[in-house]
């Protein structure tokens, strides 16, 4: 209950803090929707007699504002700064903070990027049935827990190397291959498509918004089951780094 109202404060108090900065967010939902747009425009020249295609996109480009994350800014550089240090003397989990900003920036970005979800359906005349979309609802939130595990985990490096941008945006184009941006799985060669359905990423983009488009049957489960893996292996990294970062004096 005490972490629900630390969480819910530390919520209002970043949507707050960050609503002076829509000029930065609005830059954003642009670099989070330039790759769905991409993709959809190469894939309909190819199959343009397929309308699964534009709904499955539009989809994507929805997912994607509510599930980014950007922990390689609003963490990492914490531990380059020191003000890690802080954090980690107030009486509450340090990843309280990192959630409260997270949720933060997702609402900014679906508010502001709705608009273009919105016109981009309208201009395509896409239809969705709104039962697959409520449908998709737990899958969308479990991508977004999912993308925030991948992006942490992938952020904690900073406890060990000053490149973590570099890091974060290798994982980001595994993400962008293997999850359904950059094409659906479907349309992946057998090899790569059974591979891309078994490793997370798949969960993290295109399983909810095929859910969302009326067009995927996937399984809870699946997503559910690397959730768990990546919440054990960010536990163990995150108590690892955090000795380092204290045994040199920070």
């Amino acid at each position: 209950m005490r972490t629900a109202v630390l969480l819910g404060f530390r919520l209002r108090q970043e949507v707050l803090e960050w609503s002076g900065a829509w000029w930065f967010l609005l830059t954003l939902v642009v670099q989070a929707v330039v790759a769905p747009l991409i993709g959809l425009f190469v894939w309909s020249a190819v199959y343009p007699d397929d309308p699964t295609i534009a709904r499955y996109y539009v989809a994507v480009i929805l997912v994607t504002l509510m599930t980014e994350s950007f922990e390689q800014h609003t963490f990492s550089e914490r531990i380059y700064d020191g003000t890690l240090s802080h954090e980690l003397l107030r009486p509450q989990p340090v990843v309280i903070g990192v959630i409260g900003m997270n949720l933060a920036i997702r609402a900014w970005l679906t508010l502001l990027g709705a608009p273009i979800v919105l016109l981009t359906g309208i201009a395509l005349q896409v239809g969705f049935d709104w039962s697959a979309v409520l449908r998709s609802t737990p899958y969308v939130v479990l991508a977004a827990v999912l993308v925030f595990l991948w992006t942490f985990l992938l952020a904690l490096t900073a406890f060990w190397t000053d490149r973590v941008h570099a890091v974060v945006g290798f994982g980001s184009q595994l993400t962008f291959l293997l999850g359904g941006t950059a094409a659906p799985i479907a349309l992946l060669p057998d090899t790569w498509r059974r591979v891309a359905e078994v490793l997370p990423f798949y969960g993290m983009n295109g399983l909810p918004a095929e859910i969302a488009a009326g067009s995927g049957n996937g399984s809870l489960g699946y997503q559910l089951i690397w959730v768990v893996v990546l919440v054990v292996v960010v536990t163990v990294v995150w108590r690892i780094g955090v000795r380092r970062y204290t045994a040199v004096g920070s």
